[in-house]
């Protein structure tokens, strides 16, 4: 009897742990959705002071889109592994080196 109320226990102390295990990772999406954020108001400030044409600015928007589709393709089973994880983090980069680029270079908006 007191091994069966021992198990008892150990499977209800469990299950606070289970249902972390199945929720979402959030946390790894932070940190993209943050960097995100920050692109677009890069873009959005570019277009703000004239450093980006509304071309630029157009073209530079799809780019950011398109790291948002891979996310929400990622997390569409809940879970974003480390591989989804380094792929949209390398999408960001190269996405921020082409604001970069585009906010620099000699056209401006009239």
């Amino acid at each position: 009897m007191k091994l069966k109320s021992t198990l008892i226990v150990l499977m209800i102390a469990s299950l606070p742990g289970l249902a972390a295990a199945q929720a979402p990772d959030t946390t790894s999406t932070k940190r993209i959705d943050k960097r995100q954020e920050m692109q677009q108001k890069r873009i959005d400030q570019g277009v703000k002071s004239g450093q980006l044409t509304d071309k630029e600015a157009k073209r530079l928007e799809k780019g950011q889109q398109h790291v948002q589709k891979m996310e929400d393709k990622a997390m569409a089973d809940g879970k974003m592994t480390k591989q989804e994880r380094r792929r949209i983090e390398h999408a960001q980069d190269q996405q921020s080196k082409k604001i970069a680029r585009e906010k620099h270079d000699k056209q401006t908006a009239k």
